[in-house]
């Protein structure tokens, strides 16, 4: 689909605008996880997204990645519905910071795509995306941006309400899978109790025809017909293309509990919090096959029988994933009564991760372990009119592997960061802001050594206000990202993605230099703005296809996998976002109406030429909705472009057009005591699209899930 037809999309949604309306303009929100002091949404140059509890739970998927997908500029790295990271602006995995609280997860995510992240979003109640600049206070692995889970466990200010809580439940009939959530918070003089529990079990979900896609099925049909396969692997081909309908092994099972105390006085607080989430999942589209090969070439023919009996049953195991987390937060802060000094606040995370891959019942193939801590200290403080915050972070964490697929050989990270933010407005409406931060990490590996980052990443910004409802702004930032364990470090079978990968112990850091320019208005009931970037990449680090020295000779193939390098080069990404929100009161059929539209875009090029791969094409999402009081309804369009420009080795993406469609009825006036309460039904993907993202590695074997009836409620009491 041309760029036009994207923009006619959006002017159709957002040009409803031309008729009067009351002031029903909708509350900013405050975003939290900036640094500096607080601020709404629309003082901020770069575009930030806050999901409320009611907006998690309308998106909600089975993963953190899925939850956000439709966000402006948010993509997912999909891999099943177990296991997805966000990607923001074409940049993930380990250039998206996912925070809890504002800590990091410390998972083993980053690692590899069929990895969970160590918090979903079930039982949040805030969540606060950060793109570009913005996230800079939080370090070089934060360079596209980050991703702020906040579950509220943890208080600095006494409730106005001695109890309360909230519940959620829902059953969609893609997965035949149930989403439980409750949550409760009393007050005890000094102290809040907050109390938290959520679950999901999933079922394998309904896909749209073939597991695997029809670019793949000709292209291995076409191998099989100049190769010459004999039967038996043509017989084995033809089971595989029979995967339909239903995709096999994609089963989810998720626990959370989690458990916070406070003591807030009049002038600090302190708090200190566990959670524990054990996750059960498949990986569809995972094969163990290469592992078993050499120790097949040995069998003896005596044994061929047997060998025989045991592939059978080998066909009846997959291969899954059991996840648990153990992860303790302490809090403490004071507010200073001074001229200078506002706020000092300090935050500490220990986390004890791991989790197993089973290669069948019973059969663990590899286990990670990833133990670490995390500290932070923030004072935020004024001169006049000028407001900041200086900090400094320090972190250590023990990364292990052990199995089959242990490509990764131990790792022990330390970091220290320091980092200072300012920003000052004037009253005619024009600010400035900047930051500056210096970071150390070491990484000590049991194979390759030491290695030793030094990093500095600063912005400057200036922005415009005017009364009118107008805001300009731009900015300009130096980010450095330290190699992370993988492309250092990784040398063996990464079965997740059917590759052999290498990494390289030598890599220098990742340097980028961002611009980002803003425009937005807004009156009492209509807003739009646009963000558009363009951020060089120096010693970008990527994967793609080399050869390795294996059994003395350079090779492109280990154990029939493929074999992928991390390597540096130039790269440049420009892109941007387009969105605009209308509110009416009693429009069309005595409905107040909403109307919310976005249009993201982002492309790449290597300086020695060639694309970077799994960047996600251009992207419509709208969505129109009317509330009547007791009863609302909904409607939403997502429009997927192809996606053509791959890197090597990959194919091309078909785009997609998905309908979704809900309605909700308060439940709150038949309840006593509730103070909201909706019942809602939804439909996702009502013409059961295929839907494959562009950025999931596994994008050609593994397709979203098709039509889903989804019903549920949820109460706030």
């Amino acid at each position: 689909m041309s760029g036009l037809k994207y923009l006619l999309l959006f002017t159709a949604l957002t040009g409803v605008a031309s008729a009067q309306t009351d002031d029903v303009r909708r509350e900013e929100t405050v975003i939290v996880t900036s640094p500096g002091p607080e601020r709404l949404a629309g003082e901020l140059i770069s575009k930030v997204d806050a999901l409320d509890r009611d907006d998690l739970i309308a998106d909600m998927g089975g993963t953190l990645g899925d939850t956000l997908a439709k966000r402006p500029g948010v993509t997912t790295t999909y891999f099943g519905a177990g296991a997805s990271r966000p990607v923001l602006r074409g940049l993930g995995a380990e250039r998206v910071l996912v925070l809890t609280n504002g800590m990091g997860v410390i998972d083993a995510s980053a690692a590899s795509p069929d990895h969970q992240t160590g918090t979903d979003g079930l039982d949040a109640q805030r969540i606060e995306i950060l793109r570009g600049p913005a996230a800079l206070a939080y370090g070089g692995q934060a360079i596209g941006g980050v991703v702020n889970v906040i579950d509220g466990l943890l208080v600095d200010e006494l409730p106005d309400e001695a109890f309360t809580g909230q519940a959620f439940g829902a059953y969609n009939s893609v997965s035949e899978g149930r989403e439980l959530a409750g949550q409760g918070q009393a007050v005890f003089g000094d102290f809040v109790l907050s109390l938290s529990a959520s679950g999901r079990d999933f079922d394998d979900y309904d896909i749209p025809g073939f597991a695997e896609s029809a670019r793949l099925r000709a292209m291995e049909e076409d191998d099989h017909d100049h190769d010459h396969e004999d039967e038996d692997e043509h017989e084995e081909h033809e089971e595989d293309e029979e995967i339909r309908d239903s995709l096999t092994n994609s089963f989810l099972e998720t626990e959370t509990l989690a458990a916070g105390l406070s003591w807030v006085g009049d002038q600090a607080y302190f708090g200190l919090a566990i959670r524990q989430q054990t996750s059960d999942y498949g990986l569809p589209g995972h094969s163990h096959e290469h592992g078993h090969e050499e120790e097949d070439e040995h069998e003896g023919d005596e044994d061929h029988d047997d060998d025989d009996h045991e592939e059978e049953e080998h066909e009846d195991e997959f291969a899954s994933i059991s996840l648990e987390q153990t992860r303790i937060d302490g809090q403490f802060g004071w507010r200073f009564s001074h001229d200078i000094l506002d706020r000092f606040e300090v935050k500490l995370t220990s986390v004890d991760y791991e989790h197993a891959e089973f290669e069948g019942p019973g059969e663990i193939g590899t286990q990670y372990f990833t133990e670490g801590y995390e500290g932070r200290a923030e004072l935020d403080h004024s001169f006049g009119e000028s407001f900041g915050t200086l900090g400094i972070q320090v972190s250590d964490k023990d990364f292990r592997a052990e199995g089959e697929e242990a490509f990764i050989s131990p790792t022990n990270t330390k970091g220290i960061g320091a980092f200072l933010f300012e920003t000052r407005e004037w009253d005619n409406g024009f600010g400035v802001e900047g930051g500056l931060r210096l970071e150390q990490v070491e990484y000590d590996n049991d194979v390759f050594g030491e290695r030793e980052f030094d990093l500095l990443s600063g912005s400057f910004g200036v922005h415009q206000h005017w009364v009118n409802g107008w805001f300009i702004g731009g900015q300009i930032s130096m980010t450095h990202r330290a190699p992370n364990e993988s492309e250092l470090f990784a040398d063996g079978p990464h079965l997740a993605t059917d590759q052999y990968e290498v990494g390289d112990a030598t890599l220098d850091s990742e340097r980028g230099l961002n611009f980002e320019a803003t425009t937005r208005w807004s009156n009492d009931w209509v807003s739009f703005g646009a963000n558009l970037f363009h951020t060089d990449f120096a010693d970008y680090i990527y994967l793609t296809p080399g050869e390795t020295l294996h059994d003395g000779l350079l090779s492109d193939e280990v154990d029939e996998l493929p074999v992928f390098l991390f390597v540096q080069e130039d790269a440049s990404f420009q892109g941007g976002e387009i969105y605009g929100t209308l509110d009416f009161t009693n429009g069309l059929l005595g409905a107040d109406w909403t109307i919310d539209a976005g249009l993201d875009f982002v492309s790449s090029k290597l300086d020695g030429g060639g694309n970077l791969p799994y960047l996600p094409p251009v992207t419509f999402n709208g969505d129109v909705s009317a509330d009547w009081g007791m009863f609302d309804a909904g409607i939403g369009l997502t429009v997927a472009d192809d996606q053509t420009d791959t890197g090597d080795g990959i194919l091309p993406t078909e785009g997609y057009t998905t309908l979704d469609l809900d309605a909700g009825f308060d439940l709150a006036g038949f309840v006593p005591n509730l103070d909201t309460a909706r019942l809602f039904i939804q439909a996702k993907n009502v013409t059961d699209e295929e839907v494959r993202y562009a950025t999931s590695v596994l994008k050609d074997q593994l397709p979203a899930p098709g039509r889903n009836i989804r019903v549920g409620v949820s109460a706030r009491f």
